[in-house]
């Protein structure tokens, strides 16, 4: 019964969407009345429902995860009873039905969050822009029922299922695709903003302040989801990347790259009430590239250990709800746009500039990405077959993101709507000084051959340094958690900067056949081979190697990377083994035997790589700063109006 009350929680969500979109219409036109606050209130109560019942029907799912019921095929495809618990659980949205429950879950729960929360925007906008969220919903709960029905039987029921994907089985899947999703979701609440805005011409302040705290969420979640997405490829797939490049982890990024520039945007709108229009297009565009990585991830027509559907009639489905919702929206914002009013104005040289400056360089590395990505799939539609791979982008991107570099670092340190060159550079004399002193010394110990990894660690340093400038001669008890929150992301954004241009410069790869008492060096590091032995886990066996890792003037320590063979589904994995130090990290990695007692070692030693996600975490950290001192702000600010 459990499998039939989710299903059944999912239609309930369904028509009390659909109720949702009537109430909404009705709210708009009759809000000022008496009668449009009782509707009003109606709206918020389904909306809420609407929610709870998406959350009853993914919780339902779990269950039959955690009790293994092999009646249901989704948990028969995805699932054993002699998975570990985190497996099971994980293992509900390790799949494309599941992932899509997770994904409507988390928006019909996002838009019940706008019902409870939100007082500031006018009863008409506000409607419109839950009748635009539960619109987005009934879509997807479409989608589910028609298409992708994860609640499905199957009669007679194995005596057990086939098992997770053993790429799939570690605890980054109970965390990277959640938090992925809030921040994918969160964006479609911030397009729901701008739809309800643009319908009731209302593009102003009240709704920039409403909007804000929902892309600064929605960031802050991406940004988490991407930097642990990023380790955890790193050290499970046994490659010694960070980032491929792939097109889903591009699905990911072109997201994240709108939703900065947005996040800067609504920043200047709410404050200072300018880019009116520009923020409702980006508003539009972040939720685009959500949906557009929702189509390259569930449609099947990509290959990859990230993409799920291999069924055209599902892509065909996600392909025409993401023409429905952003070819409307964008119909919309050109109907709707000459109606909105410019706002604030403000000089070439002042803050409001540079944040320009700055949406506009992410912009182009946002089109970059979007091309590169998008580009060798329509021409395999033509018929032609290319790739494009880290060398297109490395070489389009980076240069364009160093450029932001040096604009975020000067965004800061100008004034609001007017400045002067002179007092701009005298406050950037030290943070070149950073950059000049470590050019000339990486320069140095680098060489020429790794100029532009030299470069962009200059540029990190100044960055650095200027990141942190907006606190001198500040009281810093009384400086708003907002102001801390800036610091700390862009001291972040420096940070992940010099480990990615660490890795890149200094970097050194060992690739070796020895058998078991001899050694081979990488890096700092002398590597002996002491034995390869078999090991069992808990679903698992494997093939492991003890190594001894030893560098000058320290204690060595043993490493054990494995070869395992998963028999449910039957599958061969590399895990390696890697050892963290203060200057870097040491990445084994064993591979086969030549039957002859030698085996492939493959060896990294790279220096400060771990910089990169220690910064990812930093640039969150400072989000969440921001979202925290901002609601305090307006929290203290309602109470002071009252």
């Amino acid at each position: 019964m459990i499998a039939e009350a989710g299903l059944a929680a999912l239609w309930l969500a369904t028509g009390f969407a659909l109720v949702q979109v009537m109430l909404a219409f009705g709210a708009a036109r009759a809000a000022d009345g008496e009668g449009g606050a009782m509707v009003m209130t109606a709206l918020r109560r389904v909306t809420i429902v609407q929610g709870l019942l998406a959350l009853a029907a993914f919780g339902l799912l779990i269950t039959l995860f955690v009790q293994s019921d092999m009646s249901v095929l989704l948990v028969i495809e995805n699932s054993h009873s002699m998975k570990p618990l985190i497996y099971k659980i994980a293992g509900a949205w390790g799949n494309h039905e599941g992932s899509m429950l997770l994904w409507v879950t988390v928006l019909a729960v996002s838009g019940a969050g706008v019902a409870i929360f939100e007082r500031r925007l006018a009863p008409a906008t506000l409607a419109a822009t839950l009748g635009a969220q539960a619109a987005i919903a009934i879509g997807f709960y479409a989608f589910l029922a028609f298409a992708s029905n994860p609640f499905v039987r199957v009669s007679p029921a194995p005596l057990d299922g086939q098992g997770l994907n053993p790429l799939l089985q570690d605890p980054g899947l109970a965390f990277h695709p959640p938090t992925l999703y809030l921040g994918y979701v969160g964006l479609s609440v911030a397009f729901s903003f701008a739809v309800g805005a643009l319908l009731m011409r209302d593009v102003g302040p009240a709704f920039a302040k409403a909007m804000r705290p929902w892309v600064l969420g929605a960031w802050i979640f991406l940004t988490i989801g991407i930097t642990a997405g990023s380790y955890w490829a790193y050290y499970e797939l046994g490659w010694g990347g960070w980032w491929f490049w792939d097109p889903v982890e591009n699905a990911s990024l072109m997201p994240w790259l709108a939703a900065t520039a947005l996040l800067h945007s609504v920043s200047v709108l709410a404050t200072r009430d300018g880019l009116r229009a520009w923020t409702v297009m980006l508003a539009v565009v972040a939720f685009s590239m959500s949906m557009i990585g929702t189509f390259l991830v569930r449609s099947g027509i990509l290959v990859s250990v990230h993409a799920f559907a291999v069924d055209p009639t599902r892509g065909t489905f996600i392909l025409g709800l993401l023409g429905l919702y952003i070819g409307g929206a964008l119909a919309l914002f050109g109907a709707r746009i000459g109606t909105v009013k410019q706002g604030t104005t403000f000089e070439l040289v002042s803050r409001e500039g540079a944040l320009v400056l700055n949406n506009l360089l992410l912009t182009v590395i946002l089109g970059v990405v979007f091309i590169g990505t998008l580009y060798p799939l329509v021409a395999q539609a033509a018929g032609v077959q290319l790739s494009i791979g880290a060398p297109f982008f490395e070489k389009a991107a980076v240069p364009v993101g160093l450029a932001l570099v040096a604009a975020t670092a000067c965004g800061p340190l100008l004034k609001w709507r007017r400045d002067q060159w002179n007092t701009l550079l005298g406050k950037l004399l030290v943070p070149v000084a950073a950059a000049g002193g470590t050019f000339a010394l990486v320069f140095v110990l680098a060489g020429a051959e790794h100029w532009m990894a030299v470069l962009t660690l200059a540029l990190a340093a100044g960055l650095a340094v200027a990141s942190v400038v907006p606190l001198v001669r500040r009281n810093l008890r009384r400086t708003p958690l907002n102001i801390y929150g800036m610091v700390v992301a862009h001291l972040g954004i420096a940070v992940s900067i010099a480990g990615m241009a660490a890795d890149s410069a200094f970097k050194s790869e060992r690739l070796a056949a020895i058998s078991v008492g001899q050694n081979v060096t990488v890096g700092p590091y002398r590597i002996e081979l002491l034995e390869v032995r078999p090991a069992i886990g808990p679903n698992w066996s494997a093939l492991e190697a003890h190594l001894k890792a030893t560098r000058a003037g320290a204690a060595p320590f043993d490493l054990f990377p494995q070869q395992r063979f998963f028999a449910n589904p039957p599958t061969n994995t590399n895990e390696a083994a890697i050892a963290t130090e203060l200057d870097g990290q040491l990445y084994t990695v064993i591979g086969q035997g030549d039957g002859q007692g030698r085996w492939q070692l493959r060896l990294w030693w790279k220096p400060f790589v771990t910089l990169i996600w220690l910064g990812g975490f930093l640039i969150a950290l400072g989000g969440l700063l921001s979202l925290v001192g901002r609601v305090r702000r307006e929290r203290r600010e309602a109470e002071d109006a009252l």
